[in-house]
């Protein structure tokens, strides 16, 4: 098992569709290394399991790829929002561990 750690702050959003999703888009940087190290092992929807710290929580989630944004995209539900007072255009500090297993050398 392999894991990659990346620490980022990013402003929160809400979807424009049905219900109240709120995400934080991650840097094109950020992406692109998660793309190239782990891309190939993506779940369904493209999705990539990882571990999140905003705060001082931690939940297990995936990171999906969006295309309009060209990055991928962090859910952040809401008990992380309550708990940590984030609000759509605040800044979220996030420290993220991608949890997916490498190619064997």
């Amino acid at each position: 098992m392999a894991s990659s750690r990346f620490s980022f702050a990013a402003e929160v959003w809400e979807h424009d569709g049905p219900g109240a999703w709120h995400f934080v888009s991650l840097p094109h940087d950020v992406a692109d290394e998660i793309l190239e190290i782990f891309g190939h092992r993506a779940g369904g929807f493209g999705s990539v399991r990882v571990e999140v710290t905003v705060g001082a929580t931690r939940w297990s989630t995936s990171v999906f790829p969006d295309r309009k944004r060209g990055t991928y995209v962090l859910p952040v539900k809401k008990a992380v929002r309550s708990a940590e007072g984030l609000v759509a255009g605040g800044i979220a500090a996030v420290e993220l561990v991608v949890v997916a297993e490498r190619d064997p050398a």
